[in-house]
């Protein structure tokens, strides 16, 4: 579990007490603390879980996890202890900042080709549905560490809240019914499933319990990562797995770690009209693609003086740089403890300022002639929290079991819900995945490597009106996860709200297809023909997407703000 160097960025924002375990507050680095403390997540009964641990004494770390673990229990379509994720964390006491590596693992008894059928073809049902899609999960363990290295509470108190919620249940509500639907198909082919997530006649007025899984996370909250990963709860699941066609082991959850890594850190001059801001951006390393992708992104801005461009160029250069971070996103981007990934070089500005040079101010790109036509994928339902408290500390953690519900299997007697990660992996490079996009080599399937991820927790801190802010901030929405970042960071940095951040219009490319996907409302009607004139193809997704939490500390006055995404069901309080 030592820090890792083989990757430079992380994506959990955390506000920290003091060292770790210990109770008594300590000055942040800036030397002033937030006025207030703020949750801001997907669901009401998260954000006020995490509040309610904030209030009795615990710090952003402890509440990070009653957040997580309630968003488990009432989205289950998005994650749970059935998954896994990045933590993005901040230390008040130090400084210090990490990521908390906490990605799902392939089975060691996994194969390059486990999907691929006579014929040479990827099995799609057998890649994102029943318990052979599913990775190891890793929530319960960065539950653990988490408590232990960086909280002041235990996780009987910080879990207790996910354990009611599913003992006592939840009340359905218009997401989770729309959601249920879409993958109703699935779901009822497992008969726990079915019986405790769906039901028959599901509708706002039902209301969820999941009596298993308050037992599971009692077990969790009493003997810690051994409840889960060792002893009786690790061999029901392995049973339960095994049964169904999986090919867990108890090896896969006994040697399951969680890694702590180095953040990609890198900066941003946003020079407007000779007034230099230099923004400082935090964010997370492989597994993810999101930190290197940002990095990219803002080199090139800066190569491009994109502040000083007129409106529709600005927006013909935001695509532009998109479709070139997602090109090196699909050709070079792995778990970097499997495969070298050319981090150094990726991230550095001459780098990006050579990307622009196959730039047109007055032509898009046609993404076939930036090299050998590789796609992206990731997950579509994952969940994301951010935290702030009165000491400093802050957390950005963007949570996930891939698809909606997941593989759509529970184990029995478990209430464990297991995620689908393992189509994260390029199943056959050079083959689409269940979103039509391929991958490289460098996402190839191995025996306890990490899927490559486009979750993006991150932090940046910069300048407006003389006055020195943090932002936290992430969101989920698949592959257009780290585009959704990038356009809110962008906000952030022109001294916006978080309430501008969350809510603003979303457009995205990702190199294949070539296309600028747009929400309903993106773009005036002279502004799409301009874009087209340029030569861009323009795709409306048809709804919009993404669901943001943000958190805004002013340095200078101690005033903190946050932000829900309208998107959503969430919520955001300041205290």
């Amino acid at each position: 579990m030592g820090l890792s160097y083989s990757v430079i960025s992380v994506a959990v924002t955390l506000l920290f007490i003091s060292g770790c375990q210990q109770s008594q507050p300590t000055t942040p680095t800036s030397g002033r603390f937030p006025a207030q403390a703020s949750v801001a997540s997907a669901h009401p009964l998260a954000t006020q879980a995490g509040m309610d641990i904030l209030a009795e004494g615990g710090n952003a770390f402890d509440a990070a996890i009653a957040v997580a673990s309630v968003l488990g229990v009432v989205e289950p379509y998005s994650a749970g202890i059935g998954g896994g994720g990045f933590w993005l964390l901040h230390q008040a006491a130090d400084g210090k900042e990490v990521m908390i590596d906490a990605r799902e693992k392939a089975p060691l008894a996994a194969t390059r080709d486990m999907y691929v059928n006579k014929k040479g073809k990827v099995n799609r049902d057998l890649a994102i549905n029943g318990p052979l899609s599913a990775g190891i999960p890793g929530q319960p363990a960065a539950f653990a560490h988490i408590a232990k290295t960086y909280g002041t509470l235990p996780l009987s108190r910080t879990l207790q809240h996910a354990i009611n919620h599913a003992d006592q249940g939840f009340q359905v509500d218009p997401v989770y019914l729309k959601l249920a639907a879409y993958r109703k198909n699935v779901l009822s082919r497992f008969p726990e499933s079915h019986n405790t997530l769906i039901t028959n006649n599901l509708t706002t007025e039902t209301v969820i319990t999941q009596k298993d899984l308050a037992r599971t996370l009692s077990t969790i909250a009493t003997q810690g990562k051994a409840g889960f990963y060792q002893g009786a709860l690790a061999q029901q699941l392995v049973n339960g797995v095994t049964q169904a066609g999986g090919i867990w082991q108890l090896d896969d959850l006994s040697q399951y770690n969680i890694i702590e890594r180095q953040p990609i850190t890198f900066t941003y001059n946003n020079n407007n009209n000779g007034n230099k801001s230099l923004v400082k951006i935090v964010s997370a390393p492989p597994p993810s693609s999101g930190g290197i992708a940002l990095a990219e992104m803002f080199n090139m801005l800066e190569a491009m003086k994109y502040p000083s461009l007129d409106p529709l160029s600005q927006q013909h250069v935001l695509v532009e740089v998109m479709r070139r971070a997602y090109r090196d996103r699909a050709e070079h981007l792995g778990d970097s403890d499997f495969y070298p990934v050319p981090i150094s070089q990726l991230i550095d500005p001459i780098y990006g300022q050579n990307l622009t040079k196959s730039i047109n101010l007055l032509k898009a790109t046609d993404s076939n002639t930036l090299g050998k036509p590789y796609g992206n994928h990731s997950g579509t339902h994952t969940t994301h929290l951010s935290v702030i408290d009165k000491h400093g500390n802050y957390v950005s953690a963007t949570l996930s079991i891939n698809l909606p519900f997941g593989s759509g299997f529970t184990v029995p007697g478990t209430g464990v819900l297991l995620n689908n990660e393992m189509d994260d992996f390029s199943a056959l490079p050079g083959s689409p995945n269940a979103y039509g996009l391929v991958g490289s080599q460098a996402n190839a399937i191995a025996p306890g490597k990490r899927p490559l991820s486009s979750m993006t927790p991150t932090f940046a801190e910069f300048t407006v009106d003389n006055n020195k802010q943090v932002a936290i901030i992430g969101t989920p929405g698949g592959s257009r996860i780290i585009t959704m970042v990038f356009l809110g960071l962008l906000e952030a940095i022109e001294g916006k709200s978080p309430a501008d951040w969350v809510s603003r219009d979303r457009f995205h490319h990702q190199y294949l297809p070539d296309t600028i996907q747009i929400e309903p409302n993106t773009f005036s009607k002279f502004e799409r023909a301009q874009l087209q004139r340029l030569g861009h193809k323009l795709k409306p997704v048809g709804r919009r997407y993404g669901n943001m939490q943000a958190i805004l500390w002013n340095q200078q006055t101690g005033k903190v703000s946050a932000a829900s995404d309208p998107r959503g069901v969430g919520e955001a309080q300041v205290k």
